[in-house]
């Protein structure tokens, strides 16, 4: 099957050549007709299925017939990271369409997001709340959107962006195209969409569990040496671009400032950076001058970087969803990719609901001299324990870490593949 499939206009086919795209992925392949005729839809697909330009390709041929000043698609996302990547697809796949999309978020000065709203714009891609601010200052008017779109709803409803979310709805159309793309179905997300969505067309990719294409392995470590455990993995895996993944952004700050003090070209993604630094993160991770990214969930949302070799839950995500979230950051667009997740003693219950799901695929890789448990395990747990409550307590607070430069590792040393 080809793209000429979905008659698209000839400028949009010219731009979906030029990326490079041969053929539809499986969630492109069933999303984008019924999507293109007007209907409702859910999508089920994990991350890294090509589900943006899955719902980026119809909207543009929709509005490409009647280009107009004001604001015709509304697509919502959980973090800015992911809508200025959503913002750039529309960018690279609309090109000499005369059609203008814009990414909106909290952050930065709303005043620019004014001046640049005034120039025109049909297509926003937003966070829930920056764009509840937009409209109630009345800088943006919704009241002729077609289509709205509610990307990654499952994570949007895990930060919290549920309320934000009914008062946006409450001042669309009553009559539009709903489109929304969740990697899991939980049940919070099926009541909504049974109220957002009228008798979609539901289309399902594969399980809703975690991709195919990785190699997954659990390494046994106490809680003391999982530093050493990382580095015996980086010394002796060949590796590429690595995302290494913590529970909380006091640890990735800290995982990203050892792996700089040991040698290696790695930085630290989390909430408390400003929007400056969040990029800087980003755009280094993805032009290869940081082999090594450690995150946090909510930072790592819009992360699209291809040609991550590995992804290391340094510690292990609670459910199975969020697993399923961080692995798909590997293994994307027919590549191949490991997983490593870290296990304590204190980790048995996650452990389990993930070996479950993996069943037989899952590897068990002890390596004894990071196994054994000390007298500090305890205490670091509870050290651990108190970290997590006192940093959901700050609010507002800026990194500080100050990563050198470091001369590149030989093991590490292959060149980063840029964004997507």
């Amino acid at each position: 099957m080809s793209f000429n499939k979905f008659n698209l206009h000839n400028k949009i086919l010219a731009n979906v050549e030029a990326q490079g795209y041969t053929e539809p992925t499986p969630i492109q392949a069933q999303s984008i007709q019924p999507i293109m005729d007007g209907k409702d839809v859910m999508g089920l697909a994990q991350t890294g299925t090509g589900k943006t330009a899955a719902f980026v390709l119809p909207i543009l041929q929709r509005l490409i017939r009647e280009p107009k000043r004001n604001v015709r698609a509304l697509i919502i996302a959980p973090t800015r990271e992911l809508t200025e990547q959503t913002n750039k697809v529309i960018a690279q796949l609309g090109q000499r369409t005369g059609l203008k999309g814009l990414s909106i978020y909290g952050g930065v000065n709303i005043g620019s997001q004014i001046t640049s709203l005034k120039r025109g714009v049909n297509i926003i891609t937003a966070c829930p709340g920056r764009l509840l601010d937009h409209i109630n200052r009345g800088t943006i008017d919704v009241s002729q959107v077609d289509i709205l779109v509610l990307d990654e709803a499952d994570h949007m409803f895990d930060m919290g962006f549920l309320p934000d979310l009914k008062k946006i709805v409450a001042k669309l159309p009553s009559k539009r195209q709903t489109l929304m793309f969740s990697a899991t179905m939980p049940k919070d997300i099926r009541i909504l969409a049974d109220k957002v969505l009228n008798n979609p067309i539901t289309v399902k990719i594969g399980h809703i569990a975690p991709v195919s294409s990785v190699d997954h392995s659990f390494y046994p470590v106490g809680t003391n040496r999982k530093n050493d455990l990382l580095r015996n993995i980086l010394e002796n895996h060949d590796i590429g671009p690595v995302l290494v993944f913590t529970r909380t952004k006091v640890r990735a700050k800290r995982v990203a400032q050892h792996l700089d003090r040991s040698g290696y070209e790695a930085t630290a993604l989390h909430g408390n950076l400003t929007q400056n630094n969040r990029r800087k993160a980003l755009e280094g991770f993805g032009r290869g001058k940081y082999k090594i990214l450690v995150a946090t969930d909510v930072a790592a949302r819009g992360i699209d970087v291809q040609g991550v070799s590995h992804v290391i839950n340094y510690d292990i995500p609670d459910t199975v969803d969020a697993y399923t979230h961080r692995i798909g950051r590997t293994g994307r667009a027919s590549e191949t990719g490991d997983a490593f997740t870290f296990v304590t003693g204190s980790d048995k219950g996650p452990a389990s609901s993930i070996k479950r799901i993996l069943g037989d695929r899952l590897k068990h890789c002890v390596l004894e001299e990071f196994t054994s448990r000390s007298s500090s395990d305890e205490s670091q747990a509870q050290k651990d324990r108190y970290n997590k409550q006192r940093n959901n307590a700050r609010t507002g607070s800026k990194n500080r870490s100050n990563f050198r430069s470091k001369p590149k590792v030989k093991h590490m040393s292959r060149q980063g593949d840029r964004p997507s």
